[in-house]
């Protein structure tokens, strides 16, 4: 991949991997198209940086992805890379949670359905441009699940497949998945040790996208993928019993 001169739609972009991910591109010298909910975060990566382009939407809405395709329709048609980056998790167990099925519709309009959404909006100015590609970004957890997040690790697992089925499909649009580890994000705080920094998280994806490396095992999924591989049900007891803690 070309790392300079690209214009990219970056979902999530006003936190954690999705904000370092904008600030590490634009210093690459490419436009960000930064999509998210909270304006005056997005007001301020502009100010940060002009080459940033702020977006204001949901996009689990259907309404809001409605305007995003319009707008980069009439003023972006040179958008080359989409990035899905944003994503959601709540912990909780089915048989003791009181606002259910709110959490699971949140959760997969979210992390499952709305990068499917996007890609299929996008997919005609992409296949257009030069240097086009798709990341999807999802987790360990979609390889190897915790107890507290089903529904977050199903989307995650569902993604991850996807990712694989359309790079098989897709002929001239490079497909990448970004699997990431426990991140230090807002989404995680709180949870969890041995977190990493966004902005390590992007040093070592960038190494890779330029390479072309399709699936990105950054930090710790390295080593699951590898017990996983070995034994399945050492990689799940772990998993399992640091859930907890």
């Amino acid at each position: 991949m070309r790392l300079q001169g690209n214009k990219i739609v970056i979902t999530g972009a006003t936190s954690g991997i999705g904000e370092a991910l904008a600030k590490k591109f634009v210093e690459l010298d490419n436009q960000v198209i930064a999509i998210g909910r909270n304006s005056e975060k997005l007001k301020s990566l502009n100010v940060h940086d002009n080459r940033i382009i702020p977006f204001c939407c949901d996009i689990a809405k259907f309404e809001d992805l409605d305007r995003l395709a319009i707008f980069i329709e009439n003023e972006h048609s040179d958008t080359n890379i989409l990035i899905n980056n944003a994503g959601i998790q709540f912990n909780y167990h089915f048989a003791e949670e009181h606002h259910l099925l709110s959490k699971i519709e949140q959760e997969i309009n979210t992390n499952f359905i709305a990068p499917l959404k996007l890609i299929s909006i996008l997919l005609p100015t992409l296949k257009v441009n030069d240097n086009a590609a798709i990341v999807n970004v999802t987790s360990g957890l979609g390889l190897v699940p915790k107890k507290q997040a089903p529904v977050y690790c199903g989307t995650k697992a569902g993604l991850h497949i996807f990712t694989k089925s359309l790079r098989y499909q897709l002929q001239h649009i490079k497909v990448f998945e970004l699997i990431s580890p426990l991140v230090d994000t807002p989404m995680t705080a709180g949870r969890g040790k041995g977190k990493i920094s966004p902005e390590k998280l992007v040093k070592e994806f960038i190494s890779a996208f330029k390479k072309d490396k399709f699936e990105v095992n950054i930090g710790k999924v390295k080593l699951l993928k590898l017990i996983n591989r070995i034994s399945p049900t050492l990689a799940e007891s772990i998993m399992k019993n640091i859930a907890e803690k």
